[in-house]
C-alpha cells in the first residue's frame, strides 16, 4: 500500500504568532505532500519493497535498489521527517520533564546548554537540512544533516528535529533563521519529545 500524507494534528493557525499559518499550509500541503508522492513513484518500480516500512527503507539504505536509492533518501527522509516535525510541535510550548529532562541535563549540562548546541547546529547548517537531538542506546546526542537525510540511515533514534530548509520559515522570517530557531521552543511539544526518547 502506497504511503499517505498525514494531516496535521492541529490546524493551520495552531503555532501562530510563532509559525505562521500560510507557511503550515504550504509546508504541508505542497511540500510534505510532494515527498510522499515522490517516495510513492519511485517505489512503484519495485514492487518487492512493497509493505516495507519507511524506518526500514531508511535504516539501511543500501539495500535499496541503486536505481531507486536516492529518491528513498530524499523523499523518504523528507516524507519521515516531516511527519515526526508536526508531531512534536503543539500550541503551548514548555520544558521538558521527568527522565528527558534528567536526560538532557546529564547530557549537556543544562537546558539552557542542551537550547544553546541545538540553535548551534541549526543555524549553522549550510544550505538547507535539520537539527537534531538523537539517542544512541540511551546517550543523547546533537547533529545536524544537509537536505532530507535522517539519523535512521546512521543508526540513530531521531527524538527531535527542526527543519531549517527555507521553505519552513522564509514567509515570516525572509533570512532571519535564528529568529526562527529562537521562536520555535515556544512550539515544542516536551510529552511527545519525551514519548519518542521512551521509546525502545
Amino acid at each position: 500500500m502506497a504511503f499517505q500524507l498525514k494531516p496535521l494534528p492541529y490546524a493551520y493557525e495552531a503555532l501562530e504568532p510563532f509559525i505562521d499559518a500560510a507557511t503550515m499550509q504550504i509546508h504541508h500541503d505542497k511540500h510534505h505532500a510532494a515527498y510522499v508522492n515522490n517516495l510513492n513513484a519511485a517505489l512503484e518500480k519495485h514492487p518487492e519493497l512493497a509493505g516495507k516500512s519507511i524506518e526500514a527503507l531508511l535504516a539501511d539504505l543500501n539495500a535499496v535498489p541503486e536505481d531507486i536509492r536516492a529518491a528513498v533518501r530524499n523523499h523518504g527522509g523528507g516524507t519521515w521527517n516531516h511527519d515526526l516535525f508536526w508531531e512534536i510541535m503543539a500550541p503551548g510550548g514548555g520544558t521538558p520533564s521527568g527522565d528527558l529532562s534528567a536526560a538532557l541535563d546529564s547530557a549537556f549540562g543544562s537546558f539552557d546548554a542542551f537550547k544553546s548546541e541545538f540553535e548551534k547546529a541549526a543555524n549553522g547548517r549550510f544550505g538547507s537540512g535539520w537539527a537534531w537531538l538523537v539517542r544512541k542506546g540511551k546517550d543523547l546526542s546533537i547533529l545536524s544533516t544537509p537536505n532530507q537525510d535522517n539519523p535512521l540511515s546512521e543508526g540513530m533514534l531521531p527524538v527531535l528535529g527542526l527543519d531549517v530548509w527555507e521553505h519552513a520559515y522564509y514567509l515570516k522570517y525572509q533570512n532571519r533563521r535564528a529568529e526562527y530557531t529562537s521562536n520555535w521552543w515556544n512550539v515544542v511539544n516536551w510529552e511527545a519529545v519525551a514519548r519518542r526518547y521512551a521509546a525502545k
